[in-house]
């Protein structure tokens, strides 16, 4: 292989740190000492372009911005730091040579903050610590500089403090980027020379096509090219490319080292995928991709109104091509017509992408409970997985053993609240491991539990509220293990409805199946007729509830008179009411499925 090359001013780098931490106000005073943006033009989290990114405070897409400092070309990627957006990090790490790793000094080292710290190391990133918000009276910097020193290895006086509001310090990240962070990097590809980007990215646009978000790592690439898509074995004409600034700015061509973008014209979404190499060489060697996002939560996505399967489909399709981590297939189910089964990976990556449904697309839609993917190993030795209820095998293919996936979870926390957190996990099912005392303030607990704890749960947010917002958590998948499971139906006038079906331990069955039935008492309009309402496994009932029938008072024209006369009307209406409860059937309204799935 040829030797490696380098591009001597160029520095391609990303921004480490937890949510909240103050990666998007620093990345704002970076457009702002560079000029890359006129200060009449600048706005608070200029980057953070979607509308839910600036109502929430929150990055959800990673962004790349080209910042010139000095005789330097500085390409910085904005990352998300919520931990249901961390494969939008590991897309980006692959792209760059250096990371800035943000802490908050009032909040000191998270549980995300070392979890995107050991994705860095894997990819041999330069690390550049720093520490933010040191002009608030709260701040623990000493304490900070401690926990970051030992975390990395290193000396307090290497650690850059900060005020990314007020701009203090910040120049001294400039700095540090252009001498600690290795110049951009060239892989040739020795005798197979030639064009070799890696898609990290991408967007639609409706006149260009798919426009891929590329990182350079050999030769160059310009208006007119042909290129290969390597993984999809396609051929295109490169109609134009451009770079970020942070607007997209057609350039005459991208070289070696640089990230910028290319309109390949393809109209179908799904053809780009991240981790692709675009080459003009079919017989060179692909770059390393990134690891294929696992889906943790799925759920099912139909439209309220059953015309906009179309739009939905088209809709999902569009927001595949921005975020790779998302997963979705056609299913049907009686009550609510088509949809789709659909992987995040998390809970707020699913509220997420419902939100923009509705806002980008006009979409109103229906999501079902959120569940994990569990596994069947049947009677012949054959593995199901089991996305969603109706993935549960017949009763022809006779289920075996059930298993479900564990993660390591890792807690990070004030050590005042160890009680509260201890208290919290010892009602639920898990393994202790170990705890940790970092410093003199903080804690760190190491658990094993199932996914299904952590999704199903809403463990983030209980553990938020236990701790005052305090407490941090990351967790990491570990592998299957045996679990009692069923599945639980709801029959509703003795018709099972499959939108209601859950995949449920054996021993939380009872307790799921009432909740359901009392909320479904409530939430459904009552009828002529008694609405016998269950939750049954494998056709034994184990939960009834039934709604009264509304009652029609058929005496109210009559005044006075034979009472024969009256038990007349009365058979009449009891006869009637069990011809109704016989042959009749009920509706449910989108809004009761919404009641449901929040229970």
């Amino acid at each position: 292989m040829a030797p490696l090359s380098l591009v001597p001013n160029t520095r391609n780098f990303c921004i480490l740190a937890h949510i909240d931490h103050g990666k998007s106000t620093l990345a704002d005073r970076f457009l702002e000492l560079t000029e890359t943006i006129p200060q009449e033009k600048m706005r608070p989290q200029y980057l953070d372009a979607m509308d839910l990114e600036q109502e929430r405070g929150i990055t959800i897409k990673m962004h790349p911005v080209r910042i010139q400092y000095k005789n330097y070309i500085l390409n910085l990627i904005d990352t998300p730091g919520h931990v249901d957006f961390n494969y939008e990090v590991s897309r980006s790490l692959a792209a760059v040579e250096g990371a800035i790793l943000l802490v908050d000094a009032t909040k000191g080292i998270q549980a995300q903050t070392i979890g995107n710290l050991e994705m860095a190391r894997e990819q041999n990133l330069a690390i550049i610590p720093v520490i933010n918000k040191i002009d608030l009276p709260q701040a623990k910097i000493e304490g900070t500089e401690r926990e970051i020193a030992d975390l990395l290895k290193t000396t307090p006086t290497s650690i850059i403090k900060i005020s990314a509001k007020s701009g203090t310090n910040v120049e001294k990240i400039l700095e540090a980027i252009v001498a600690k962070i290795p110049p951009a990097k060239s892989y040739p590809s020795g005798e197979e020379a030639g064009l070799r980007a890696l898609v990290f990215d991408s967007k639609y646009d409706p006149y260009q096509g798919v426009l891929a978000f590329v990182r350079i790592f050999d030769g160059e690439i310009k208006t007119g090219d042909k290129i290969y898509l390597l993984q999809a074995g396609i051929k295109i004409e490169v109609k134009s490319v451009g770079i970020f600034k942070p607007e997209l700015s057609p350039v005459t061509e991208l070289s070696s080292g640089e990230i910028g973008f290319i309109a390949t014209g393809i109209k179908i979404s799904n053809k780009v995928r991240a981790g692709e190499t675009l080459t003009d060489n079919p017989a060179v060697k692909p770059l390393p991709g990134y690891r294929e996002p696992q889906p943790k939560v799925f759920l099912s996505i139909y439209p309220e109104d059953s015309n906009d399967f179309g739009l939905l489909k088209s809709s999902l399709e569009k927001l595949k091509l921005t975020d790779a981590s998302l997963f979705f297939k056609p299913e049907m189910k009686g009550s609510l017509g088509r949809g789709f089964q659909t992987g995040f990976l998390g809970l707020l990556h699913a509220e997420i992408i419902s939100e923009r449904l509705k806002r980008e697309f006009g979409l109103n839609v229906v999501l079902s409970t959120p569940s994990v993917v569990y596994k069947i190993i049947t009677r012949d030795n054959k593995e199901i997985l089991i996305h969603t209820p109706i993935d549960w095998p017949t009763a022809g293919q006779q289920a075996g053993q059930g298993q479900e996936l564990w993660v390591r979870l890792q807690v990070l926390a004030p050590g005042n609240y160890l009680g509260q957190i201890s208290e919290l996990l010892g009602n639920m099912e898990t393994r202790y491991l170990k705890t940790d005392y970092l410093g003199l303030e903080k804690v760190e607990l190491i658990y094993e539990m199932p996914l299904r704890e952590i999704i199903t749960k809403n463990f983030y947010d209980k553990l938020k509220s236990a701790t005052q917002g305090f407490a941090s958590m990351s967790y990491e998948l570990l592998d299957w293990r045996p679990a009692d499971l069923v599945k639980l139906d709801i029959l509703i006038l003795g018709r099972k409805e499959e939108a209601l079906s859950r995949i449920v331990p054996n021993k939380e069955a009872y307790r799921e199946g009432k909740k359901i039935v009392e909320k479904l008492k409530e939430a459904l309009p009552p009828q002529l007729f008694p609405v016998p309402l269950q939750a049954a496994i494998g056709g034994k009932i184990i939960v009834r509830e039934t709604i009264k029938a509304r009652r029609r008072d058929v005496l109210a024209p009559l005044y006075g008179g034979d009472y024969t006369r009256k038990r007349k009307l009365l058979e009449k209406q009891k006869k009637g009411k069990k011809e109704l409860k016989e042959k009749g059937r009920i509706r449910i309204p989108p809004r009761v499925f919404l009641e449901i799935f929040k229970t």
